[in-house]
């Protein structure tokens, strides 16, 4: 019954007691973790967009104009890089809740209206 060549730690069974959970594992930290992942992945993805427009601007943009952008000023936005930042991870954690929570693949009643004729609809 026993495979040879495997380790005899792999060959053996455990037993779990019956009516106590192999982890401590719950939907709740689940979800929390699930959310956390939308939220890295929002961070990611704004990330991408970035990246893609720098380099976008890196090669069209600076060599037919030589445009460096001095003149924009963006320095006075420096320090809402920050709020930028937690603002899109936390956009992307609430849409990961909602995402990961079933929401919205769960089906809704509909409602029939029930028409009534009337000599003036028919």
């Amino acid at each position: 019954m026993l495979e040879e060549g495997l380790s005899p730690v792999v060959q053996h069974k455990r037993a779990n007691p019956p009516g106590r959970r192999a982890t401590g594992i719950t939907r709740g930290s689940m979800l929390f973790f699930a959310s956390f992942s939308g939220g890295l992945l929002a961070l990611m993805l704004a990330f991408l967009v970035l990246i893609t427009g720098v380099g976008l601007y890196s090669l069209l943009i600076w060599p037919l104009t030589f445009w460096d952008l001095a003149n924009l000023g963006l320095e006075k936005y420096a320090s809402w890089t920050g709020t930028i930042t937690a603002s899109v991870f936390a956009g992307g954690a609430l849409a990961g809740y909602w995402v990961f929570s079933g929401e919205p693949y769960k089906r809704k009643p509909q409602v029939r209206e029930q028409r009534v004729l009337t000599r003036s609809s028919r």
